[in-house]
């Protein structure tokens, strides 16, 4: 067997540096503030923390690190994603505030700096987090307090003025730093929709392209085109695009661009038709703007075929360039994958899609022989490898494949794929999603932190990462993740495994009535769906229902016959012991021996 260690060959633990925006935030006198109320001092931060920190964060490109009690730890590639982040939080709570009495606002402090980090097992350490956190401490209430270095790379860049504070003696921090105050100069204002208008980013949703031909076979043609324009815009920070799965929800469906904006939250609605005869395409495509109905771009294309690549990356720059013109002027976007050069190689890859997006068990070899022959055609298909590697993941957790040739064959797929394109999010994705598996935490954050980053809309990174967390028994934090994830993808038909990852949360933080429902919800949804049955079963023996765990039983053993006590205390992904010995109780008090 092949090694599959490459580029992960780092152990569990060992830190790696690098240069990043440091984010902090905590709420004002929140002491006081829990000494007034405490149930309503922490259901009023629950829900400024979801409805206002975690999305404004997320749609500005960053990564929430931690959160401990009032306080919140994120980071950012770009110094301006992280400015402007704090600006529209701080906005949003002022608006928040406006109605509230005297003495019980909750006004956020935030420090903002620049500097080299330690990064391990999913968190990061150094004087640049230090100093960040002190800046936070010397921000005034609902004010911005950032380094030097942040105001050097930011002034002018963006519409705010820094006032120079001088230099600070901070605790704990062995020199003077100098620090400056964030006072915007044009506030932004805060529409209907509880967004600060000014700063968000435009929001899209890309509907399923229509097949014109006539021909059902033709289908994938429409699919694909969408799936890569969907791909390439979610990659321009200056976007957010509301994840594939939801948007397909309405294919087939005659919807107005005012209904799918109502329900997906957005502003932009992107539609069109594809119809192949012959060695020619014609391609149409329609933007429209759901707040006024009005389309604001409309273009049809005629092309051979061998030009489809170069039609899709046209369509996604004229889009892009018609909601928002200085897009490009702020960011040298690299918005397309590289594409294959063979149409055929990308036809089997849409192709396999329907049997990618499953977490059921399955003897359909399908999908994996598509993407086998999609790598025979084009051996530098990055996308092919990093699904055939997500496949294999997904085999491994239902433990329908062999483990350690799932993992290995799968580590080596999702490695060359990363080295062929490392800026597709799909290969860090596939990558972490197996080291899960293998109980490896800090790779696998590591990866999914490279797959947002690539990708800031990508909503089953995010589904992922709340899995990962769960895992590690984080299961608030995990909890958190699927808030975000169901955010960005609304309609999700992959609902199942955000319930089961709920129900696994649930069990691991001890809810496990909580579990079960959850639970059931998923395998209603999807009655072969392996893994929750097993949580099922687990968290249904834990609160003492028997019958409903026998009945559980029996299914997971249906679906995964070699199930026993043995295989879950080798291979469940299940990081602490403890964590893995109640799971193993409740399948016990089930049957499972």
């Amino acid at each position: 067997m092949i090694s599959a260690e490459g580029r992960w060959g780092v152990p569990t633990g060992q830190a790696k540096r690098r240069l990043c925006a440091i984010f902090a935030a905590d709420v004002a006198g929140y002491s006081r503030l829990v000494g007034i109320d405490e149930e309503g001092t922490l259901s009023r931060l629950t829900m400024h923390r979801r409805d206002v920190l975690d999305p404004v964060i997320l749609r500005n490109g960053g990564g929430i690190v931690k959160t401990t009690g009032d306080g919140l730890l994120a980071q950012f590639a770009s110094v301006i994603d992280a400015v402007r982040c704090a600006v529209e939080v701080q906005t949003l709570m002022a608006s928040r505030n406006a109605s509230e009495a005297d003495g019980m606002r909750m006004d956020f402090r935030i420090g903002i700096n620049v500097g080299d980090i330690l990064e391990q097992d999913g968190d990061i350490f150094g004087d640049g987090v230090n100093i960040t956190a002190r800046l936070e401490g010397i921000a005034e209430p609902g004010g911005i307090c950032v380094s030097a270095r942040v105001r050097d790379d930011a002034a002018g860049k963006v519409d705010y003025a820094f006032d120079d504070m001088g230099e600070q003696a901070l605790k704990n921090i062995e020199h003077p730093v100098r620090a400056f105050r964030v006072r915007v100069v044009n506030p932004p204002t805060v529409g209907p929709s509880g967004q600060a208008t000014s700063l968000g980013k435009p929001s899209i949703a890309v509907l399923p392209f229509q097949n014109m031909s006539g021909d059902p076979e033709q289908e994938y043609f429409g699919d694909g085109i969408t799936e890569d324009i969907i791909t390439a815009l979610s990659k321009a920070r200056g976007v957010l695009v509301i994840a594939r799965n939801s948007t397909f929800a309405f294919k087939g469906k005659a919807v107005s661009s005012r209904q799918v904006a109502r329900e997906l939250g957005v502003r932009y609605v992107l539609g069109g038709s594809v119809r192949k005869a012959g060695d020619r395409l014609r391609v149409t495509g329609h933007l429209a703007d759901a707040t006024s109905d009005n389309h604001i771009w409309a273009e049809h294309y005629d092309r051979p075929i061998s030009d489809i690549f170069a039609l899709q990356d046209e369509i996604t720059a004229n889009v892009a360039a018609a909601i928002e013109p200085q897009l490009y002027a702020a960011e040298n976007l690299r918005l397309q994958s590289k594409p294959p050069e063979s149409l055929d190689a990308w036809g089997c890859v849409v192709r396999a899609m329907p049997y990618i997006w499953t977490w059921v068990s399955q003897k359909d070899d399908t999908g994996i022989v598509l993407l086998k022959r999609a790598i025979e055609l084009d051996a530098g298909y990055a996308r092919a490898r990093s699904l055939l590697a997500w496949i294999f993941a997904t085999r491994v957790a239902l433990g329908n494949m062999d483990f350690e040739r799932g993992v290995s064959d799968g580590l080596i797929l999702a490695q060359r794929a990363i080295d062929l394109d490392p800026d597709d999010p799909w290969g860090h994705l596939a990558a972490a999603y197996i080291f899960t598996f293998t109980r490896r935490f800090g790779p696998a954050v590591e990866e999914l932190n490279e797959s947002l980053q690539r990708n800031p809309c990508f909503a089953l990174a995010r589904v992922i990462l709340a899995v990962t967390y769960a895992y590690a028994g984080l299961a608030e934090e995990g909890y958190r993740q699927l808030e975000i994830a169901s955010r960005l993808s609304p309609r999700d038909f992959a609902q199942p495994a955000n319930l089961s990852i709920e129900g696994l949360c649930h069990l691991i933080a001890g809810r496990y009535a909580d579990a079960v429902t959850a639970e059931r919800r998923a395998v209603q949804l999807r009655p072969d769906f392996g893994t929750a049955w097993r949580t099922l079963t687990a968290a249904a023996g834990l609160t003492g229902d028997l019958e409903v765990a026998r009945q559980g039983l029996a299914e997971c053993k249906r679906l995964q016959p070699n199930l026993s006590i043995a295989w879950v205390e080798k291979y469940h992904p299940l990081i602490r012991a403890e964590d893995r010995a109640r799971y193993i109780e409740g399948l016990r008090l089930a049957g499972l021996e």
